[in-house]
């Protein structure tokens, strides 16, 4: 959708810097955030993941696959004998919130809760590890409000629950980033009681959800932070360039984003990927390009095979069908990972 609050469907954008329209305003914040992110926000290189059955949920900016595609590409480069099935069930629109603003969409129908198709994506899906990205849409684009950051965190909380109580392990990871600059002449100012267009000051409410899952690392939850990376990447490309954005709507990220948003994965599980996001191995590009169009056949079919209540969505092909065709992408993807690494007479380095 073309309008940025239809941009709320989830995105990613960066923001937060001192080239800003609008002064940043959340000193009060500002502690306590940095106190977390600079703690508790890098993780050690490590291995692959040993689960094989891995589902990624999240808005739009998931469904969109651009992070979820260079995090599968990596994988089979790393591992091309190592066969995980890589389920994308990203939603426009979507909360884990359950909170939708009034007129959502030209008033055509609110915001899809997570919640209500939790169940069946568990059931259908059989996970055995959960990758989940959201927060954009839960602040629903207006200031900070403690009620609606507890209906964020309760669904949050409820999400880890069921899906450890399905026996998956699971990976929260933080927002991206709302950035007003490229939109400033639609975002809102302080002091209204309605926002109809988003908050000029809304991605410090993502610092708060950011802030507050990062803290969950006490409780033993694993995090992988994608905001604070995406603020700070934003910050360093303005001081050449201060009209330079992640997202031309604000939410939505482009292609440089979504390698910003897989970059904690990627280094968390010891995989490479060049500048671009392709696998950092011989025949890169066109693995990634066969990942792709697996994804996007999968995406679409999943989604409609586990149901859903936003309207809008063009049905996928039947399940089946859908993972038949994806099944020959994805041996011609791990063909090229297998042909690199006999050039190469070994398996590619993992790590940075």
């Amino acid at each position: 959708m073309k309008e940025p609050r239809d941009a709320m469907k989830c995105g990613p954008p960066p923001e937060r810097v001192p080239v800003m329209p609008f002064p940043f305003r959340s000193g009060r914040w500002l502690l306590p955030i940095l106190a977390c992110l600079f703690t508790a926000s890098v993780l050690p290189a490590g291995e692959p993941p040993p689960e094989k059955r891995i589902v990624f949920l999240g808005d739009s900016i998931t469904q969109a696959g651009g992070y979820v595609q260079i995090i599968e590409a990596a994988l089979i480069a790393a591992q091309p004998d190592v066969v995980r099935e890589i389920i994308p069930l990203g939603l426009a629109s979507e909360t884990v919130s359950g909170l939708s603003e009034k007129g959502h969409a030209g008033g055509q129908f609110p915001r899809p809760d997570l919640h209500e198709r939790l169940d069946r994506v568990l059931a259908k899906t059989k996970p055995q590890l959960v990758l989940a990205c959201y927060g954009m849409n839960d602040g629903i684009y207006y200031p900070p409000d403690a009620t609606r950051t507890k209906a964020f965190q309760d669904g949050m909380i409820k999400l880890h629950a069921k899906a450890a109580a399905a026996g998956a392990r699971i990976i929260h990871l933080t927002p991206p980033v709302f950035d007003p600059l490229p939109i400033r002449d639609q975002v809102l100012p302080d002091g209204l009681v309605e926002y109809p267009r988003p908050w000029q000051g809304y991605n410090t409410v993502l610092d708060q959800y950011s802030a507050w899952l990062l803290g969950k690392r006490a409780d033993g939850w694993e995090v992988l932070d994608i905001h604070g990376p995406m603020n700070a990447a934003l910050a360093e490309r303005r001081v050449k360039d201060p009209q330079f954005t992640l997202a031309g709507d604000g939410v939505h990220a482009g292609a440089e984003g979504h390698v910003i948003m897989a970059r904690p994965v990627i280094d968390a599980w010891g995989l490479r990927i060049k500048a671009d996001g392709t696998p950092d191995t011989a025949g890169g590009e066109g693995i990634l390009a066969a990942v792709r169009r697996k994804q996007s056949l999968l995406s679409a079919a999943w989604l409609s095979g586990v149901g859903h209540l936003r309207p809008g969505m063009a049905p996928g092909l039947p399940l089946a069908e859908a993972q038949a065709k994806a099944a020959v992408l994805d041996d011609e993807a791990r063909g090229l990972a297998r042909a690199a690494q006999a050039r190469d007479g070994s398996a590619p380095k993992l790590g940075k």
